[in-house]
């Protein structure tokens, strides 16, 4: 299995936060792999080189993205299979990015949001929790979330033991 990050707008492919949880995935026997968007601006355009990349993917995988990154995962998951998406601060329902509406079927999806993020507004995380009913989890913190780490990073481990445990669970019956 392997986990696949999409960073954001300010980001780069190993910044603090995908470090830390890479290593946290790594730990857990996954392949890790961190795309790098630098290069591209426009969210959507983004969302193509993430889906060109997963057309290639063999085995399965979880996508984690962050900000940006958690709108391009979503909304890249609409049209592949992941097993599941573990969204930090996700910039949904943001002007002039084309996606507005969010299919979420068939995905194990968590979300993270600050409660004091002044970037990407915490209600558009939770009208997407309202909306498709997902694990949702509003904690102390800004947009970057580097002070509440610790607690991502217990969350990001709770959630791909439960991933390992569902797909062992599938492949045995």
């Amino acid at each position: 299995m392997k986990i696949i990050f999409s960073h954001g707008k300010e980001s780069g492919p190993w910044g603090s936060k995908i470090t830390t949880l890479a290593k946290i995935g790594k730990a857990a026997g996954f392949q890790i792999d961190s795309l790098d968007y630098r290069h591209i601006a426009n969210p959507d355009d983004r969302v193509i080189m993430l889906n060109d990349y997963l057309a290639k993917e063999m085995q399965p995988y979880v996508l984690v993205g962050s900000s940006m990154g958690g709108y391009v995962s979503l909304v890249a998951a609409q049209t592949n299979k992941p097993l599941g998406l573990f969204l930090l601060a996700p910039a949904l329902y943001m002007p002039n990015y084309a996606q507005q509406m969010y299919d979420s079927s068939g995905n194990n999806i968590e979300i993270i949001h600050g409660w004091s993020d002044d970037v990407i507004p915490v209600e558009h995380s939770i009208r997407f929790g309202h909306q498709t009913q997902c694990a949702l989890h509003l904690i102390d913190g800004d947009h970057r979330l580097n002070s509440a780490m610790e607690q991502v990073s217990t969350l990001f481990e709770s959630f791909i033991f439960y991933i390992k445990t569902q797909f062992k669970n599938r492949i045995n019956t």
